[in-house]
This record gives C-alpha cells, sequence and structure tokens, in this order.
C-alpha cells in the first residue's frame, strides 16, 4: 500500500500569535488516572476526551514527573548540543539510515509540502531500546533496533534513557484513559502498544534568526504522526492553530507537560479525537529546548475505526493501516535521510 502524509494547505505570511480564550488549552489534573476508584479515573478521562473532542491539545500537571528530572534532561541536551559540529556528525541519522541519531539543521521539513523548507533546529532520536537481535531490526524495520548514544557527555545515555522510560510509563496511563473517554475497555489499548513506536526527540532551537524567513522556522506547521505527543519544553515557541485558522500560543506551564493528538490517533477514532496543526518559533532570542515523546502503537497495531466512533450516520472516514505504514510514510516525506526512498 503507498500512503501519502497528510497534506496541509497554510498561510506562511503569519508568524505571530495570540493568547486568546480556544483561545487557551484546558490544564487537566491526571492524578487519579491512577486511583483504583474506576470512578475518579473515568472523571479524569472524561476531561481529556472533551479536550480531544474540542480541540486536540491540553496541558496534565499531576502527572508523576518532576520539574528536576526535566530539567537534568535539558542539561544533558545543551552539553550534548555545545559539542563541535564535527563531533555531533558522528552520529548523524543519515549514516544509519533508520530512525535513529542526531538530525542537523536541515534535516527535516515538517512542512513537507513546500521543497524550499526546513526545520531550523537540531535534534536527537532515541526510541525504544531494542537488541540488534530484533527480529523487527533484522528484517530492517528502520523503526525498531539499539538506540545510538554519543560518548560525550557521559552521563547522556543514562540520563536521557530513563527520562524515556518515565515518559513511556506515563503514557501508558493516558492510553488508559484514551481508552475510558471513548467507552472502550480501559486495557484496549494494551497489546497494541506492548511495543511501541515510542520517539523521543531531544531537540534544540537555536535563537531565530531575524528577520524570521518562513520558510525555515523551527518546525514548520504541521500535525503529529503517531497517537499522541507528551511535550516539555524549556521557553516558549508553540503555536496551536485554532479553527478559525487563528495561531494560539501554548507556552510552558510549571510542572505540566503540553499532551496532543497525533494523526495515528485521529485516524481510530475516525476524527472524533482531533490531530491539530501547530508550529515551533523561538522569539525567546536564546536556545530553546523541547522534549517531545511521541507515542505510537506497535508496528505492526492494525489502525481501523472503533466501534464506538461510528454509526450508520457517520460512518468510517479512512482505510484500515497499520501504525508502521503511516508513521514511516510521514518520515519518509518529512526527513532528509529518506530523500532515497522519497524518489524509489
Amino acid at each position: 500500500m503507498t500512503l501519502q502524509a497528510r497534506t496541509l494547505t497554510l498561510d506562511r505570511s503569519d508568524l505571530a500569535a495570540q493568547i486568546t480564550d480556544f483561545d487557551q488549552l484546558p490544564v487537566i489534573d491526571v492524578a487519579d488516572l491512577s486511583s483504583p476508584d474506576l470512578a475518579r479515573r473515568q472523571a479524569v478521562a472524561d476531561a481529556i476526551g472533551r479536550a480531544c473532542r474540542e480541540i486536540g491539545f491540553f496541558y496534565i500537571v499531576n502527572h508523576g514527573i518532576t520539574q528536576p528530572e526535566i530539567d537534568e534532561v535539558y542539561r544533558m541536551a545543551a552539553a550534548f548540543y555545545t559539542l563541535p559540529l564535527e563531533e555531533k556528525r558522528h552520529y548523524d541519522i543519515n549514516h544509519f539510515g533508520r530512525h535513529r541519531g542526531y538530525v542537523p539543521v536541515g534535516g527535516l521539513a515538517a512542512d513537507s509540502h513546500d521543497a524550499t523548507a526546513f526545520d531550523f533546529h537540531e535534534a536527537y532520536e532515541i526510541s525504544l531500546e531494542l537488541p540488534a537481535s530484533d527480529p523487527d531490526y533484522l528484517a530492517g524495520n528502520l523503526m525498531y533496533g539499539p538506540n545510538v548514544w554519543p560518548q560525550r557527555p557521559g552521563d547522556f545515555q543514562p540520563v536521557i534513557y530513563r527520562y524515556f522510560e518515565r515518559v513511556r510509563a506515563l503514557g501508558q496511563r493516558l492510553f488508559a484513559g484514551f481508552a475510558l473517554a471513548l467507552e472502550m475497555p480501559e486495557d484496549f489499548f494494551e497489546d497494541k502498544i506492548d511495543k511501541p513506536m515510542a520517539q523521543l526527540r531531544v531537540l534544540h532551537y537555536p535563537p531565530q534568526p531575524e528577520p524570521i524567513d518562513p520558510r525555515h522556522i523551527g518546525v514548520g506547521a504541521h500535525t503529529d504522526y503517531e497517537c499522541f505527543t507528551i511535550l516539555a519544553t524549556s521557553a516558549p515557541g508553540l503555536q496551536v492553530q485554532n479553527r478559525a485558522g487563528e495561531w494560539i500560543a501554548a507556552p510552558p506551564l510549571p510542572g505540566a507537560f503540553v499532551v496532543n493528538i497525533g494523526d495515528v490517533m485521529a485516524r481510530w477514532t475516525n476524527d472524533v479525537f482531533l490531530s491539530t496543526v501547530h508550529r515551533v518559533i523561538n522569539t525567546s532570542g536564546a536556545a530553546r529546548y523541547s522534549l517531545p515523546f511521541f507515542f505510537g502503537a506497535n508496528y505492526h497495531a492494525q489502525i481501523s475505526c472503533l466501534p464506538t466512533c461510528q454509526s450508520r450516520a457517520y460512518p468510517p472516514r479512512y482505510e484500515p493501516i497499520t501504525a508502521g505504514e503511516w508513521t514511516v510514510s510521514n518520515i519518509t516525506a518529512a526527513y532528509g535521510y529518506r530523500q532515497g526512498a522519497r524518489e524509489n
């Protein structure tokens, strides 16, 4: 099956964002997702469901990951990105041909419909750590296998992967909440995320040069590919597009993550849950660090419309696909290291 990444029609001329009322993203306390009381878990799930149906973005608080844990990852990121480019290039994703390692400035164009665009950031891609004996890796699957770890800074691997596992556990709790919000069994997603395409991007945004070239902002306008994203960021820059086409600022809140729905969950739910366009422009005048964790389903998971998201009046809008097909098609459209795959 040949899949096309989602095509977006966007106005590049307006780079300003406003804070108006969807104005603002809701803040949801998710502590009770771990409650032994189903009614309390359901109450959180209902709040999540409203946000997913109305906006596709929300903040979460009381999620169990402390600010010092997040700040430690920022420190590791800063230490890595201050290394000479020549050293960072040892881990260049282009050397490995799979979704691991360093992505230099210009290596990604999230808004991939414009061939002249690229995103003004550098990144390090980390995913689920699997052995070299993993059968999917041996079969050439670019989404699975061992990570690529830099030698410097020395604590990069343990700090970053500890954070990866902490956020992965949080994401599993959120999946249970999504299931309740969708009136599905609470454990519905469990066997579909036991070998997830979970990707942590450790991002560095240099100060945005002036005048801002709308083709080369921090991250161009896009929707995320996976089920949902859990985001921590050190400075403002995220902007979310509302239904009127206005760009709404979504600054970091102390102690909060931003969560947003991605395309796979939108397809699973027949667009009941919204995958919302967003972008990043670093106007802070300083380095900005960001930690988007893209929680995807298993590569081979079948994505077909959930029974609670369809009816005779609202039939399924999408053909069934595997999560891996959708994700790889979008990565191929956006990442420079996949240029050869685009041409074949």
